[in-house]
């Protein structure tokens, strides 16, 4: 290990679609955690990578702090407040380029508990004039942060900096992963994760939270992966909705999943799909457990 070599774990934590997932992809040069524009796409901690010269940063991108509705809304902020836990650093990202609310208040007073080291950072500043900016970095002065930086996850403006001030305050140490691993997820997973943005992305706001996906079968060994994969629903309409017109809508979540699938695998892939109604699984612990959350 190099003398000034740092390491550390700094958890994203903020409100639904303040841009957690956008912003670890940004830090990892590469997608290992699904971005979608529905609020709460985020459901499992993921853990992004990312390395260079000055060390290695084990990143967690969590839920969005939201009201729970149901048990799996409840284990989603379980395992968000729990990130918050034995980490070096935490970055609250709030969207800039929206009114503060109550939402916000209550994640600001949820931080300020925090026993460790927090950057309060004010994304979406691509979206926003700077003399808007400046007045919302001055009422944040009096929180109890150790950096306010201003960031674009998207366009990647700001984020060197907001990296550079990371590595500032982590403590020295060795990597936690061999320099090639950017996420710590299974393959099964990150699959699973692939077919549900094309899900959301595809259906909309039609049903984004009612919806899951599990990984039924993954044969590997051939010329070409076999996965069959399950869409969960909660109502027989809602079936209807992802089958679409003589199956068009399935083909098209299928068909977008697999390029996906085989740009990460680096290999062919054949990808089924099909849909199961199961009524009320997010209140279904046993259902919750086997999708790992």
């Amino acid at each position: 290990m190099p003398p000034s070599h740092k390491s550390g774990f700094v958890s994203l934590v903020g409100r639904p679609n303040s841009g957690k997932s956008t912003l670890l992809n940004e830090f990892v040069g590469s997608k290992v955690s699904i971005v979608t524009p529905s609020p709460q796409t985020t459901r499992n901690v993921v853990r992004g990578i990312a390395g260079d010269e000055r060390g290695q940063i084990v990143f967690l991108d969590t839920p969005g702090i939201h009201k729970p509705l149901h048990r799996m809304n409840q284990r989603m902020m379980r395992a968000a407040l729990t990130a918050l836990e034995h980490v070096d650093l935490v970055l609250l990202i709030m969207d800039a380029s929206v009114p503060r609310g109550r939402g916000d208040r209550f994640v600001l007073e949820l931080v300020r508990k925090i026993p460790t080291k927090r950057f309060l950072l004010l994304n979406k500043i691509d979206t926003m004039r700077k003399e808007d900016l400046l007045p919302l970095i001055d009422h944040y002065q009096a929180e109890p942060f150790d950096a306010i930086v201003p960031i674009s996850a998207l366009t990647g403006d700001g984020v060197p900096e907001l990296l550079e001030e990371t590595f500032r305050v982590l403590p020295e140490g060795p990597a936690y992963y061999p320099g090639n691993e950017l996420t710590d997820q299974p393959e099964r997973f990150v699959v699973s994760e692939m077919i549900r943005e094309k899900l959301i992305l595809m259906t909309r706001q039609e049903l984004p939270h009612a919806t899951a996906v599990t990984i039924e079968r993954f044969e590997e060994g051939g010329p070409v992966i076999r996965i069959h994969a399950g869409i969960l629903v909660e109502r027989d309409s809602q079936k209807g909705i992802v089958i679409g017109r003589g199956g068009s809508m399935l083909k098209r979540i299928g068909t977008a999943a697999r390029k996906d699938i085989e740009g990460l695998l680096n290999e062919r892939v054949h990808l089924e799909l099909h849909v199961k109604v199961r009524p009320k699984w997010r209140d279904d612990e046993r259902m919750l457990e086997a999708l790992g959350m």
